[in-house]
Formats: structure tokens, C-alpha cells, sequence
């Protein structure tokens, strides 16, 4: 089983503890709202393209929230099943919904007060890490400042080139990754000066 595929499962067992009323690193949105967002991302392809197209966010929003009338056990269901067999996020779900899952999966845990980070399989971080090869640049292209991700064994990602002091961030690809989603609630160290961390830690790494 892919990752992709056990990091849906465990967040559908998650969102099942934490229920359809408890808070989410999604902004306002509930548990319950993160669930209509993931069957609309996953089953709506009109809708879900207000995801990245700023003029179709309206109709986006109306989907979800008449998605978001379903109960909670049917979009849970619906959520653990994937993609239906037309969607054209069936064929990549491994790689795809890598990502989705996985940081949507910390959303709903690290909400909670005490969170700690899961301890994860070597391959599973070297996934990861994979992963955020990819998208590092352009989770850091506002950057003010030359951004490094350092993982403890040494493995480096220039995620943005730039003038001045690098600023370099270290922490498991996982929680690297994270960060790189625009997530504040994680375990990473920042070297630099202070002035430099501070504007780097600070950047909208929206993708």
C-alpha cells in the first residue's frame, strides 16, 4: 500500500477520534469543513478547480458547503475511498494525493493541545523528502533571503536562490515538508541571523 494510501487511512481514523466539531491548522475550518474540502477536491473537478483559479473560488465555496451538508460518516466514507474510478486523480493517487494526505493528516492532530510528532518509517521520510524536492521552490519563492532545508544526516534543498545570508532550516523531511505547506506548528531549528530567520519564518509560502 502506498503512503498516500495509509496516510488517508489514518487520517480518516483520525478525523473519526477527533470528530466532526473539532478544529483543523486549516484556517477556521472544522474537521467536518476539511472533510467536504477533501470530497470536493477529490469528486467535484469543476469545483475544485477554484482551488488555484482565483475567479471560480465563489463557485468553489457554494460546492463545498452544499458537500458540507452530508453527515459526517458519509464524508468520512467517501474520503477513505479515494478518487472514483473517472477521476483523473485515480491513476496518481500515490503521488498525487502524497501530499494532501499527509499534511491535511497533521492538520487535524497537531490542532490538538500536547501534539507530538509521529515517529515515521526511514522510507517513509525518504518519500518525503522526494516530495518536497519538488515543490521546495516554489513554497519559498517570496522569500527575502536564500533558503536552505537540511535534513540532520546532511541532505540539502536550495529552496530559494537570492542576495544576502542563507537562512537554513533543519528538521526531518517530514517536518520540513510541513513548513514548506505553510504550517507553523512543527519541529524545526532556524540558523541565521535573527533579523533573517525571523523575515524567512515569516514568508507566505503559499503554493
Amino acid at each position: 500500500m502506498s503512503l498516500a494510501r495509509r496516510e488517508r487511512h489514518a487520517l480518516v481514523e483520525t478525523m473519526t477520534e477527533a470528530g466532526p466539531a473539532a478544529p483543523t491548522l486549516c484556517g477556521t475550518w472544522t474537521v467536518h469543513d476539511l472533510a467536504a474540502h477533501l470530497v470536493v477536491r477529490e469528486r467535484r473537478p469543476d469545483a475544485s478547480l477554484g482551488i488555484v483559479v482565483s475567479p471560480l473560488a465563489g463557485y468553489l465555496e457554494k460546492a463545498q458547503a452544499k458537500i458540507a451538508q452530508r453527515p459526517f460518516t458519509e464524508l468520512l466514507e467517501l474520503v477513505r475511498t479515494g478518487p472514483p474510478w473517472w477521476s483523473p486523480l485515480r491513476p496518481v493517487d500515490a503521488v498525487a494525493n502524497l501530499s494532501e494526505m499527509f499534511v491535511h493528516h497533521e492538520d487535524v492532530r497537531r490542532a490538538e493541545p500536547g501534539w507530538e510528532p509521529r515517529q515515521l518509517a526511514q522510507q517513509d521520510e525518504d518519500r518525503l523528502w522526494r516530495t518536497l524536492r519538488t515543490m521546495a521552490r516554489a513554497a519559498y519563492r517570496k522569500a527575502p533571503l536564500p533558503v536552505v532545508l537540511a535534513t540532520p544526516q546532511g541532505d540539502t534543498i536550495t529552496a530559494h536562490r537570492g542576495d544576502g545570508a542563507e537562512v537554513v532550516l533543519t528538521g526531518t523531511p517530514s517536518e520540513l515538508l510541513l513548513h514548506a505547506f505553510g504550517r507553523d506548528e512543527v519541529r524545526i531549528t532556524a540558523t541565521g541571523a535573527d533579523a533573517d530567520v525571523r523575515a524567512v519564518l515569516a514568508t507566505d509560502r503559499s503554493v
